[in-house]
């Protein structure tokens, strides 16, 4: 397969991004966002999706970290587009049941090219110290819309935020992982309709 990374570069009033993804990595990763909370479970995506990351983000964090946070899952999402290029090859469907603790998460991915995105976690807390656990959501939707992906996540159970949204974000990269894989019984596009 041809190389599969990309690099993003977004700029607007809020933010400024550069983002660098290279899906068939290792786990590294070197992540700065200015969000701590964001910082940790992006390090645990890369670590499980054994992708390799680098996040560099400048935010109004004066605010809040709305932007921060939802600025670097479009950045997220475009650069697994870019870095997929025509799908070909992939085995496209992944998912993943993951236990974190007292925390049960089922995360379930196409990479078909539509998005989509269904969220039935409702989170115990309206924080994990000082992040805002609404921004979870905002920040997959983000990931799921530019990455042209179908993304489902389920809460089964769970009463502690940390270990929630922890679960989730190892279980999203589990499923990529799978979703992006070649697959070697499959070289073309995996449609039917011959394109995605």
């Amino acid at each position: 397969m041809p190389d599969r990374s990309a690099e993003i570069v977004r700029k607007t009033k809020e933010t400024d991004i550069r983002l660098v993804l290279g899906i068939d990595g290792d786990g590294r990763s070197s992540v700065q966002t200015g969000v701590g909370f964001l910082d940790h479970m992006l390090d645990g995506f890369a670590r499980h999706g054994s992708c390799n990351l680098e996040v560099r983000c400048e935010g109004d964090r004066h605010v809040d970290d709305h932007h921060s946070t939802e600025d670097v899952g479009i950045c997220l999402g475009l650069a697994i587009d870019q870095a997929l290029g025509d799908r070909a090859g992939i085995r496209r469907f992944g998912h993943a049941i993951l236990p974190m603790d007292e925390a049960l998460v089922l995360c379930a991915i196409d990479l078909g090219g539509r998005p989509f995105f269904s969220w039935e976690a409702s989170l115990p807390t309206p924080k994990v110290g000082t992040f805002d656990t609404e921004l979870v959501p905002e920040f997959w939707r983000s990931v799921a819309t530019l990455g042209r992906m179908n993304l489902h996540v389920r809460l089964l159970s769970g009463s502690n935020s940390h270990h929630v949204i922890e679960a989730i974000f190892k279980g999203l990269a589990r499923a990529l992982r799978d979703a992006w894989e070649p697959d070697p019984r499959c070289g073309g596009i995996p449609s039917t309709k011959g394109s995605l």
